[in-house]
């Protein structure tokens, strides 16, 4: 089936010609390429326009730290920070940041677990921060290299009790990754995920530069497959939950405008979680419900969290 719909794909941009692929290519650089893979800052130039502006990283947490580094599936060098709570237990977390971000603006996060007495795993993802790459693909083949991290955990403690918590594209990399079966991994929390980055894309196409959808993303769709091994229509979470086999969280702004909180209604209601909840945070916008309501977003997190990660 992926073959044929690669077939398709293909002769419909030997169709449109090579405007279709110039149209392509270029939101694709636009909104997937690190222009400067060697500066751990760098990111696409549509995360610019899409992510708060000027937004400083939170501080460093406290606590020991070093760094651990991986390689993926398809040979990029992968970092991330581990962080050690001032007491040994076998708690875990890995905090996924999200687009146009790294590894440094979860680290207001972590410093919360570590209160808590989790060990906890800040990676940079592909493509940003420290990590190699030159495209993201949107949670496709982070979710990959989650899975990753949570054996390179287990490499180290094989006793560890994994808990994944991610915000925005980090979200959907989560989603995407329990349907993987990471080892150890118990429970999840999804910040404000997007059902699909190809629907969020196409509200993006609208506001931003007052496109349609179609031709338009059929030829990102297509070229994004080409130039990043992975189509933006396969960064698709809602296809993913119906297959989760873990607890999870859902946590929402009602105030998103870039990923609306009916996303998240459709993401709960498509869930195969044993056990799920979900968290609307009256006028939170993206990725802000922590700040919005810090106190109330880590009671409803570490709450949901504690049944799971008990001790045998």
């Amino acid at each position: 089936m992926e073959k044929k719909l690669l077939v398709a794909s293909v002769l419909l941009l030997m169709l449109l010609g090579g405007a279709g692929y110039l149209i392509g290519s270029g939101f694709v650089d636009y909104a997937l390429y690190r222009a400067n893979p060697d500066d751990p800052t760098a990111i696409p130039e549509a995360a610019a326009a899409i992510v708060e502006p000027g937004l400083d990283a939170p501080a460093k947490p406290q606590a020991e730290s070093e760094t651990w580094t991986i390689t993926s599936a398809d040979g990029l060098k992968l970092v991330a920070t581990h962080f050690s709570p001032a007491a040994p237990g076998s708690r875990w977390v890995i905090l996924v940041h999200g687009y146009g971000r790294d590894q440094r603006f979860v680290w207001d996060y972590a410093a919360e677990y570590l209160k808590q007495g989790y060990h906890v795993l800040t990676p940079d993802l592909r493509a940003a921060g420290r990590s190699e790459g030159k495209y993201f693909t949107m949670g496709v083949r982070e979710s990959d290299d989650i899975v990753l991290w949570a054996k390179e955990i287990l490499r180290r403690d094989a006793s560890a009790k994994i808990a994944l918590h991610g915000i925005s594209m980090g979200a959907a990399t989560v989603m995407m990754a329990t349907a993987k079966q990471p080892p150890q991994v118990v429970a999840a929390v999804e910040d404000c995920g997007y059902t699909s980055a190809y629907d969020m894309f196409t509200v993006q196409l609208k506001k931003l530069f007052g496109l349609p959808e179609f031709p338009v993303m059929n030829c990102v769709d297509v070229v994004s497959r080409l130039k990043t091994g992975a189509a933006i229509s396969a960064a698709a979470p809602y296809k993913s939950v119906p297959y989760t086999g873990m607890p999870m969280l859902f946590i929402h702004g009602d105030a998103d405008k870039l990923v609306p909180v009916g996303m998240m209604e459709k993401l709960y209601a498509a869930s195969a979680a044993p056990v799920k909840e979900k968290w609307i945070v009256p006028g939170a916008g993206h990725a802000d419900a922590k700040n919005t309501a810090p106190k109330e977003y880590f009671t409803h997190v570490f709450d949901f969290l504690e049944t799971y990660m008990r001790a045998d």
